[in-house]
């Protein structure tokens, strides 16, 4: 399996997972155009891309579905409460490439498991994804959780143990309270339905890790409220006081940029 960020931050968020030459998106929050210029940037087909999947409807995650879902002639993959709120933005769909899911589905030959998260949006969800049990290759499993305003015990449940995880590290509490936003735009988001800050995810991370988790992305950072520097070193200062980069020395914590695509991380078998 591999993964990569192709666009993370409140300016836009897309995220890319796969297996062997088959490829899901989770989420679109940029143009169709510059999605396919960052795949095009790590030498990825469009015509391997099988299908979208929406975590939640603000416009920074699905800017570009609708246009990518019709160029591509690929179903898009929401809830029925999501396709109620984002269905007016995304323009015509067809009705083949519209796929009401619950918490469910196989896309691209992964298996995608849907958890609630805490947003203020009409619903948000975090994933689970992973090889269909089917697959002869061993099981690996990538979590991913952004957006929420808390660590839930939805997230505890289906994070555990993932051989990676995708997770927001938004912003850092003092930049945050002694920034220029205003009193209530800073108060959205250190709320409970707002967005995690870095050693809230910290702390989530110590205990969802374990033995054979190999690398953490930290993801969806605000560009005012954070800085790259200040959430790797929070995120990796706390999981030294909590023993776990002890207990999982292997472990390796990168930051998605913002604008431009990650390099693809290949999982180790």
């Amino acid at each position: 399996m591999h993964f990569t960020t192709l666009a993370s931050g409140s300016s836009g968020n897309a995220i890319l997972v796969g297996d062997d030459d088959r490829h899901l998106l989770v989420d679109c929050g940029i143009s169709g155009k510059s999605l396919l210029y960052n795949l095009s940037r790590l030498s990825i087909s469009e015509s391997k891309i099988e299908g979208i999947v929406v975590t939640h409807e603000h416009v920074d995650h699905i800017r570009g579905v609708g246009v990518l879902a019709r160029k591509l002639k690929i179903p898009i993959y929401a809830t029925t409460g999501l396709w109620e709120v984002m269905g007016p933005s995304l323009g015509k769909i067809a009705e083949n490439q519209r796929i009401d899911v619950r918490d469910s589905f196989s896309c691209a030959g992964l298996d995608v498991f849907l958890y609630p998260t805490s947003h203020d949006s009409r619903e948000s969800y975090g994933l689970k994804v992973s090889r269909s049990k089917n697959k002869d290759k061993g099981n690996l499993a990538i979590g991913i959780a952004t957006d929420s305003g808390r660590i839930t015990e939805e997230m505890h449940q289906h994070l555990k143990g993932c051989d990676a995880f995708i997770v927001e590290a938004n912003y850092d509490d003092e930049r945050l309270w002694n920034g220029s936003y205003p009193w209530y735009l800073k108060k959205r988001i250190s709320g409970h339905y707002g967005h995690l800050e870095n050693k809230q995810l910290a702390e989530g991370l110590a205990e969802w890790i374990e033995g054979n988790t190999q690398r953490v992305m930290l993801a969806h950072l605000s560009e005012e409220n954070n800085t790259p520097e200040i959430a790797l070193s929070t995120v990796l200062r706390i999981l030294k006081e909590l023993n776990t980069a002890k207990r999982c020395p292997d472990v390796q914590v990168q930051v998605a940029p913002r604008y431009t695509p990650h390099e693809l991380v290949v999982l180790r078998e």
